[in-house]
């Protein structure tokens, strides 16, 4: 089973993963000895591609790399994983990379070095998707220049398509930027960020304040309590994730976006949408590593069939 081929376009980031997994995280100062270490594909826009991908849907990534390495094998590994690679450039210098510190319970540090991904342009993100034309979804973060997030969505709009922001890592939105998203997926934290009152959403008044204020669909990811939504009359919704054992969350917000932007992609409605979203997402936290961790095509399907 699997959804009909939406066309999903990711306007987004590109990383490569330094993970380091530890029993202890150090101190200002402070040398630990670590357990184990990997190296692994990530970036939230590429995260979210691979996940989107692997639920069955036409996927094209927008994104600059450096003329180093890992700018090689990230083009390798879209290939590999059915990403359309047509609209990846190429500048001088290095691509982007995020060390990643994992601590025995499963919970992650990252920073985030951009790299090349700081040279993406608003007319790259504009050209892909005039020339892409059929559209179904346009997925983008904050670990670009939010003007070129900002000329994706006005163009995503022009060509009929849906809207969906993931504000991570948070930074202050634009007004253009949240006008021009039909759908906001912030964690926890980012949620936090985003709310004037600079609280958690702890509350279902909390959470519709937040949505009145943004003007859109808002949907919030919770961890292992599941995703909190706002439905068409304004009401609050929760949707629960199944329960798992969490061995490493690195990534696992994109898996939810990746999941849920093809089910919104392929006409599904929200609530389903977002069950397929926490199912990928707490799937893949039983393994460790990022992209790596996601449920493969075939695990992906019966996934689909489950929340169907």
């Amino acid at each position: 089973m699997s959804l009909p081929e939406p066309v999903i376009v990711v306007v987004g980031s590109t990383m490569i993963d330094m993970i380091a997994y530890s029993q202890k995280i150090p101190q200002a100062g402070e040398t630990v000895i670590g357990d184990s270490f990997s190296l692994g594909f990530g970036g939230k826009g590429a995260n979210q591609a691979v996940m989107a991908s692997r639920m069955g849907s036409k996927v094209f990534m927008v994104n600059t790399l450096g003329d180093d390495v890992f700018g090689d094998t990230t083009v390798k590994n879209f290939q590999e994983q059915g990403i359309d690679t047509t609209y990846l450039s190429r500048v001088a210098g290095a691509s982007g990379v995020a060390p990643i510190w994992v601590e025995p319970n499963g919970t992650n540090r990252i920073i985030c070095v951009p790299g090349a991904n700081n040279s993406m342009t608003t007319t790259q993100a504009e050209s892909a998707l005039k020339s892409i034309g059929k559209v179904d979804v346009v997925i983008g973060q904050l670990e670009i220049p939010q003007e070129v997030t900002i000329a994706a969505f006005r163009q995503a709009h022009e060509l009929g398509a849906q809207t969906i922001l993931n504000p991570a890592p948070f930074a202050p939105l634009s007004k253009e930027l949240i006008e021009l998203s039909d759908w906001i997926i912030p964690n926890e934290t980012e949620f936090k960020g985003i709310n004037p009152a600079q609280k958690f959403p702890d509350s279902d008044d909390e959470i519709a304040s937040v949505a009145r204020t943004l003007g859109c669909n808002l949907v919030v990811t919770l961890g292992e309590k599941g995703a909190a939504y706002t439905d068409s009359q304004g009401s609050i919704r929760y949707v629960s994730a199944p329960t798992v054992k969490a061995i490493d969350t690195t990534g696992a917000g994109d898996a939810f976006v990746g999941a849920f932007a093809s089910g919104i992609a392929a006409g599904m409605d929200i609530e389903r949408s977002i069950k397929l979203g926490c199912a990928c997402a707490s799937d893949s936290v039983t393994r460790r590593g990022t992209q790596s961790s996601y449920p493969t095509r075939a695990q992906a399907e019966v996934i689909l069939a489950r929340t169907l």
